[in-house]
């Protein structure tokens, strides 16, 4: 696999928000061959993941990749997971607006039904789609902690 510019520099900016935050979710798309994670979870378009700054094992980040032993039930695992694979990140305690999302990694049949997804505002139905007003790139990433369980978007890095 040819290692692209876009990789390393989702890698770099997936390795910032983490050393920002401490502790993140990445979901990740565990059905794809570049993911090796073990195989009752291979099935999962969105297999949130935890990165914790305290867990016992070293986490590496490469350009293309992320290694390290997970504990998945107690049974720890050599997990490769592909960057491309990875397509959002977000802190568990704050807003999932305060998160990261890669569109162009986003699994298509996923996304599409992300884009067909309807909500309520005022009594009449809205569609929900994918615009510029709502992209945020990591350096526009504020933390803020909020007591509202509320849960908003994820935004969208390009």
């Amino acid at each position: 696999m040819v290692q692209t510019f876009n990789q390393a520099q989702k890698s770099k900016e997936l390795q910032q928000y983490f050393q920002q935050q401490k502790r993140i979710y990445i979901v990740v798309d565990a059905r794809r061959d570049d993911v090796i994670l073990p195989p009752h979870l291979k099935d999962d378009p969105s297999l949130r993941l935890v990165l914790n700054s305290r867990m016992p094992q070293p986490i590496h980040f490469f350009h293309n990749r992320i290694e390290s032993t997970f504990s998945f039930s107690r049974v720890s695992f050599a997990s490769t997971i592909s960057i491309s694979a990875i397509w959002a990140a977000y802190h568990p305690d704050l807003n999932l607006d305060e998160g990261l999302m890669w569109e162009n990694d986003i699994p298509h049949d996923l996304m599409s039904i992300m884009l067909k997804k309807t909500i309520t505002e005022n009594g009449s139905p809205q569609t929900v789609g994918i615009t510029s007003d709502t992209l945020k790139t990591p350096s526009q990433i504020t933390p803020k902690k909020t007591n509202s369980t509320k849960r908003n978007h994820l935004r969208i890095v390009k």
